[in-house]
């Protein structure tokens, strides 16, 4: 077995190729007999060049500036061959080659990341995540642009200090048509994005060091807006005189008695539609944003509206089970049904969620695991942000557990002269 490696390096030129006495320069890197030619870019005269010394002839200006630059290369190639070799690596005429000529995973930029994500998640994630993705890519190379002055960096160069910096760019940033600057959550969202695409580059190896190692993210605590009893009722009978505002109500209403997102209603057909486990209907899907499977029995509200929609002429055409309708226009209208209705809240269609796993669940004993799956969660945590509504469901069960106890201590006094 080869204990050791033979390395040359040649300049040459072309002369057969030669124009007007002009050639181009190459140099070859031989290793273990095996050899590549790299083109310098740089021409020279024929005349001018010395085979032997492998230099430019002559003591003027551009010969001189040439035999430097020859020596340079010279010097970088010996030093990539050193460096592979030190790393253990084994060392072959290609791996050099792409070292010089920067095409190796040392020499990727952040650039060539960010691209490589992109290509990687395009067929994988939701429209609207790779939309998000492209919004926080763009920031970065606004802060690499109006902070750093300059286009790329190489992925050695990302570090703690990297991100600080690139999150109190954020913090500071004002985007153009927004009414007020980015909020801690949305900074922390735009880090969160970035730091999915760093963790790529370190699995991937083309970064040696998780830069986000040390990062800690600072989340503020945010209340989930969510509609009460007396608000869902006043939706859910309100009178609508238009019959888009109603659509947009009863897909609202459906989302809040079955906690199933709005892309993911638009996309149910009655093939969804099966037998549960005891033996009344279920929607079975699977959530587009995270692929989990989703498994709903419908409450006596979603049926009605199921029902309702059955023979809609919009359904018939789509083959879905309610009229299909955009998210912008959903979010519009809403706005219009809430004003109609004296609502004084942002009402968002997500906001439907919310209600589900508060109003409709949660608020009425039923387990935190349980609506956990009925919203799809990967895990609970993302259910625990509604953890407020159990606790309101402890202090009611607690007081009630209080007035039982104290109506027996009064029905026996003897028992309360004990205490």
């Amino acid at each position: 077995m080869r204990t050791s490696n033979t390395f040359a390096i040649l300049f040459w030129i072309h002369t057969s190729r030669a124009k007007n006495n002009q050639t181009r320069i190459y140099v070859r890197i031989t290793v273990n007999g095996k050899r590549v030619n790299i083109s310098l870019k740089y021409k020279v005269d024929v005349r001018n060049w010395d085979a032997k010394r492998q230099r430019a002839k002559g003591n003027s200006e551009i010969a001189r500036a040439l035999n430097q630059y020859l020596g340079q290369v010279h010097s970088q190639i010996v030093q990539h061959y050193q460096d592979l070799k030190f790393k253990g690596h084994l060392i072959t005429v290609e791996l050099i080659k792409a070292e010089y000529l920067g095409e190796s995973d040392n020499s990727k930029t952040l650039q060539n990341l960010m691209e490589y994500h992109s290509q990687k998640t395009e067929k994988t994630l939701a429209i609207g995540t790779l939309r998000n993705f492209k919004v926080t890519q763009g920031y970065i190379n606004k802060y690499l642009n109006n902070i750093l002055n300059t286009t790329d960096v190489y992925l050695k160069e990302l570090n703690y200090k990297f991100i600080c910096d690139f999150a109190n760019f954020l913090h500071c940033y004002w985007p153009k048509g927004h009414p007020k600057a980015m909020s801690n959550n949305t900074v922390m969202k735009h880090i969160q994005r970035f730091r999915k695409i760093a963790t790529l580059g370190y699995h991937i190896e083309w970064i040696d060091r998780d830069p986000f190692v040390r990062w800690k993210p600072t989340y503020e605590k945010r209340e989930r807006p969510y509609l009460t009893d007396n608000e869902l009722s006043n939706i859910e009978t309100y009178f609508l005189p238009i019959a888009r505002l109603e659509r947009v109500r009863d897909l609202f209403i459906f989302s809040c008695y079955t906690g199933i997102a709005y892309i993911d209603i638009m996309n149910l057909t009655n093939d969804n539609i099966l037998k549960g486990i005891d033996g009344n209907d279920w929607i079975f899907t699977n959530r587009q944003k995270t692929k989990s499977p989703v498994k709903v029995p419908l409450l006596a509200k979603a049926q009605e509206l199921i029902h309702k929609y059955q023979n809609h002429p919009m359904t018939l055409v789509t083959e879905t089970l309610f009229p299909v309708i955009t998210n912008e226009k959903v979010n519009l209208y809403l706005k219009e049904i809430a004003e109609a209705c004296g609502l004084k809240k942002n009402l968002t269609f997500h906001m439907a969620r919310h209600t589900f796993a508060t109003t409709v669940t949660l608020s009425n004993g039923v387990p935190i695991e349980t609506v956990s799956k009925l919203l799809g969660h990967s895990k609970i945590a993302s259910t625990q942000v509604y953890a407020r509504v159990v606790e309101r469901k402890v202090s009611e069960d607690m007081q009630i557990l209080r007035d039982k106890m104290n109506s027996s201590i009064n029905k026996n006094p003897q028992t309360k002269q004990e205490l």
